[in-house]
């Protein structure tokens, strides 16, 4: 028997997990059956179980996959010099998303808004996902710290700023689009970044 390789088992996980996105994403995680994302990739049973053993993996795999993407823009955005601002990394943080994971519905509405808001529903009453977003908010939240410490650096920031309550004001930033997106409909990245950088433009002098 021919050995199959690592390329063709990465690209039947891939293929598996764009499937499974898709339909939570269509129909909600509930309402989705694993013979709807049997049916969305067009592989067998076997196929699929040899890579994950249900809806509760699938999920957990996907969000994993999103919260490692956010990281590794944060990090490397930190190590440009000078440190991109908020109001440009915001809006490269969902460019960035947007063309790794471009998938779309039936509707061309971009999917990922709205699988998010069923990732963080879920995660409600899954403690296994409520694990893994609990492992990749902490990391993220670390990244998004090493941004702000990178803007100290640079003299962008006061010393004194909180660098951990900055991040978990970036991560609400960030996570309070995409939920407009998945109920609204679409932001343009203009938007998103004239709205950043007004809030940075307030003037606390009294």
């Amino acid at each position: 028997m021919a050995r199959v390789s690592q390329q063709h088992l990465d690209a039947r996980r891939r293929q598996i997990l764009d499937g499974a996105a898709v339909c939570f994403a269509r129909n909600g995680f509930h309402a989705t059956s694993m013979q709807d994302v049997l049916k969305e990739v067009d592989l067998s049973a076997g196929a699929v179980y040899r890579y994950f053993s249900g809806k509760e993996e699938l999920i957990a795999a996907i969000a994993s996959e999103v919260l490692e993407t956010v990281r590794g823009t944060l990090e490397q955005a930190a190590r440009e010099s000078p440190p991109p601002t908020p109001d440009v990394l915001v809006p490269r943080a969902l460019a960035t998303m947007r063309e790794l994971r471009p998938a779309t519905l039936d509707t061309g509405e971009w999917l990922f808004p709205r699988l998010m808001i069923q990732v963080w529903t879920e995660s409600t009453r899954n403690p296994q996902l409520t694990a893994v977003l609990a492992d990749g908010y902490a990391k993220i939240r670390t990244a998004w710290s090493g941004m702000a410490q990178s803007y100290k650096d640079a003299g962008l920031l006061p010393e004194d700023a909180d660098v951990d309550a900055m991040a978990r004001a970036m991560i609400a930033l960030v996570q309070g689009f995409a939920a407009q997106m998945a109920l609204f409909g679409d932001i343009p990245p203009q938007t998103l970044a004239d709205g950043t950088r007004a809030l940075m433009a307030i003037d606390r002098a009294t």
